[in-house]
């Protein structure tokens, strides 16, 4: 079986390649990837190459396939695993394996780690230990970027449930944020930030009575609150705000005013900056948690934080990367059930788009680059289909659909384009 790749050499030496993939092993599975949302994970590990915890050392004469957060269908499966998959099912993958014999030990991952699995390819061979894991997961949602972005969303559940309160005398902790408290999300509008956004409004167990969502871009706020109305927010018993800290006086005490100086329960940095984390410090209620989402690409970030407060006020740190299989089956669940990650996504692309876009990922606007491996694309924002329509049928189709879907993908667009793919050029 031929499959097109793109593969990491070295440092920013992503290549899209065709090569063939060996038979599949009586354990193992062969699947066709459909589409896979490029992450910043991906540029820091093209950016660090073999400095990166996931990557093998033998890259340059091994190389992997990079991609993470992909969805696709299964095509043939090992003796192994038939009484439990079969073929033409959709998938989604839980790339954090915690398999302590993977290429590179307790941290491999498919994406990062593995010769014939990533999502930026067309053809991929599913390594016994995604199944002996429990890492390969079925989708029985309508269409393909949705379990593509489960993996994001299942990041935002894990560092909501990796938050933790306790009562003062008592040293038993208690998992997770405070039910009906004031809750944070600092720089707080990009992809992953709407996506926690997102789930916050639409999680049934525990929701704050207060979200402040802060940023310094009021285009991005702007799109935020249009996405995820107040309003919407209110019907779920939420005060949501959306926030321009870069308009405040004193942003710190602004924001702590807002809860009458009571402080936030809940604070999510998800932006790996210094005044950023600082900020959230300050902001900080009693026995407030403050969890530092954002993976920083220099390992010598730091941040100060106030100490007369973790020992008088309780307040402390946490930090979540990735999340686990019971986050994975969460997000294919609300999936399934209607909640629609289509406000994370601003571009769309082809396989030949991925390792430009991946290399330059921090300096492209915008929201999360959606691909599909089978197409051949440039990376284009939906905002400019209607402009591309104007020559290219595809692309005024594509418009028409996203205008009548207030301006974001849908099924029924991605549909649409795969059916349509060959018509683009």
């Amino acid at each position: 079986m031929k499959t097109r790749a793109v593969r990491l050499y070295g440092k920013k030496d992503l290549r899209l390649e065709e090569f063939n993939l060996p038979p599949i092993k009586d354990n193992e599975i062969l699947a066709k990837v459909v589409s896979d949302s490029l992450c910043m994970s991906s540029y820091k590990a093209s950016s660090q190459g073999t400095d990166h915890k996931r990557i093998p050392d033998d890259v340059s004469e091994n190389p992997i396939i990079v991609g993470h957060e992909f969805a696709g269908e299964l095509i043939e499966i090992g003796a192994k695993w038939q009484h439990k998959f079969k073929a033409g099912e959709k998938f989604s993958i839980q790339p954090a394996l915690n398999y302590k014999d993977g290429p590179v030990g307790i941290l491999s991952a498919p994406g990062y780690s593995y010769p014939y699995i990533g999502g930026n390819a067309t053809y991929v061979i599913i390594p016994n230990e995604v199944m002996e894991q429990d890492c390969l997961l079925p989708f029985h949602g309508k269409g393909y970027y949705p379990a593509s972005l489960a993996e994001p969303l299942s990041c935002v559940i894990g560092t909501m449930h990796a938050n933790y309160h306790r009562t003062p005398g008592s040293y038993v902790f208690k998992m997770g944020i405070i039910d009906g408290g004031n809750m944070a999300i600092l720089a707080g509008v990009g992809p992953m930030g709407l996506a926690a956004i997102n789930y916050v409004l639409h999680r049934e167990d525990r929701r704050p009575s207060l979200l402040v969502v802060t940023d310094i871009d009021q285009t991005r706020l702007d799109r935020a609150a249009s996405l995820y109305t107040v309003e919407f927010a209110a019907s779920r018993g939420i005060d949501l705000r959306y926030i321009n800290t870069s308009t405040m006086k004193d942003a710190n005490k602004e924001l702590r005013d807002i809860t009458n100086g009571k402080g936030y329960d809940d604070v999510f940095v998800f932006a790996p900056v210094r005044q950023v984390v600082e900020q959230g410090d300050s902001i900080l209620g009693f026995d407030g948690c403050l969890n530092f989402f954002a993976g920083p690409n220099d390992p010598n970030f730091k941040a100060e934080l106030n100490f007369y407060n973790v020992h008088y006020a309780y307040t402390h740190i946490v930090g979540t990367s990735g999340g686990n299989n019971e986050d994975m089956l969460q997000a294919l669940e609300m999936m399934s059930k209607g909640l629609d990650p289509a406000g994370l996504i601003t571009h769309i692309g082809g396989l030949n788009a991925v390792a430009n876009a991946t290399n330059n990922l921090p300096k492209i606007p915008g929201g999360k680059k959606l691909i599909y491996n089978h197409i051949t694309m440039p990376l284009t924002p939906i905002t400019e289909f209607a402009k591309l329509g104007e020559t290219k049928e595809v692309f005024k189709k594509l418009a028409e659909i996203c205008d009548n879907n207030k301006g974001l993908w849908s099924v029924e667009a991605e549909t649409y384009l795969l059916e349509n793919s060959d018509k683009l050029h």
